[in-house]
């Protein structure tokens, strides 16, 4: 199985506990949708770096907390793309359910976070 396969892979089992994450947070909390999904990106991210560290990619040199950092980096830049996209989504489609915003604003984050990853946290 190719790395991008494997990548895929770990950001599907990413987008599942990123929307596990916001529908209970949406469920369970007074919390809308564009402040759920701050914690549930948080949550995505923190199973995301395990996957890809890995299933992906595999350790890099750099010991385990400049790796998380430089994985943070990445993922928090990326997920910014990813929740702009989906907040323009609700905002221009209130009807829209917020897991089908999800969708397609992680669809558009993926191939940014593949580039920052593979060239910024594990060196491949």
């Amino acid at each position: 199985m190719g790395r991008l396969t494997r990548f895929v892979l770990a950001g599907g089992i990413g987008f599942v506990a990123d929307a596990a994450a916001l529908w209970l947070l949406l469920a369970v909390t007074p919390l809308g949708p564009l402040a759920a999904r701050v914690l549930s990106i948080g949550f995505a991210l923190t199973v995301t770096w395990q996957f890809n560290r890995h299933l992906t990619f595999s350790p890099s040199s750099r010991g385990i907390a400049r790796e998380g950092a430089r994985y943070g980096g990445v993922g928090v830049a990326t997920s910014i793309v990813n929740y702009l996209v989906y907040c323009a989504i609700l905002l221009a489609l209130p009807a829209l359910p917020p897991l089908a915003a999800l969708a397609v604003a992680s669809i558009m984050a993926m191939a940014l976070s593949f580039l920052g990853y593979s060239w910024l946290v594990f060196d491949r």
